[in-house]
């Protein structure tokens, strides 16, 4: 019999804590502080990577555009989850810096699509390199299958994070 099963093997009801709150859920969000505080302070490193005046904040912008193309500022803002305001500052200061440019929407004369210039898909690409090269070296004792597993179910917690 393992801990959290009963005599026939059966998964028991989680136990609530003192504070009501189920031991997984108080695990899962103390693994999760650590791995967003940690994900923000290399999100940090891999901007200054791209271009030492880069805001921290900007590199998903970059990322977004090097997996996804070009795209409308208004598309842009409400992925991220920043209003119009903030988005035009943030792609001003990308193209002040060359990593991105505008053209105009041909299906919407009124509108402009961002898109990553030649230089700035290059840096991304390095930095995203090297980030994929220090994971490799980080979880080199992990089985491939586990770092397959690990993704996958990242990827279910944030899809359902979008509803």
């Amino acid at each position: 019999m393992h801990e959290g099963e009963n005599a026939e093997g059966r998964r028991l009801p989680a136990k609530p804590s003192p504070s009501g709150a189920d031991q997984e859920y108080l695990s899962l969000e103390r693994e999760l502080t650590i791995l967003f505080r940690r994900a923000r302070a290399n999100q940090g490193e891999m901007a200054r990577e791209v271009h030492p005046d880069l805001e921290s904040a900007a590199y998903g912008l970059l990322i977004r555009l090097d997996e996804c193309g070009r795209q409308r500022a208004t598309e842009l803002a409400a992925y991220i989850g920043v209003g119009k305001a903030t988005m035009s500052r943030q792609l001003r200061a990308l193209e002040d810096l060359g990593l991105v440019a505008r053209e105009p929407d041909p299906a919407d004369g009124r509108a402009w699509l961002v898109h990553l210039t030649d230089g700035g898909h290059d840096r991304v690409r390095k930095v995203r390199e090297a980030r994929r090269a220090r994971y490799v070296s980080q979880l080199n004792h992990w089985d491939r299958r586990e770092v397959a597993e690990l993704a996958r179910l990242l990827g279910r917690l944030n899809r359902g994070m979008e509803k």
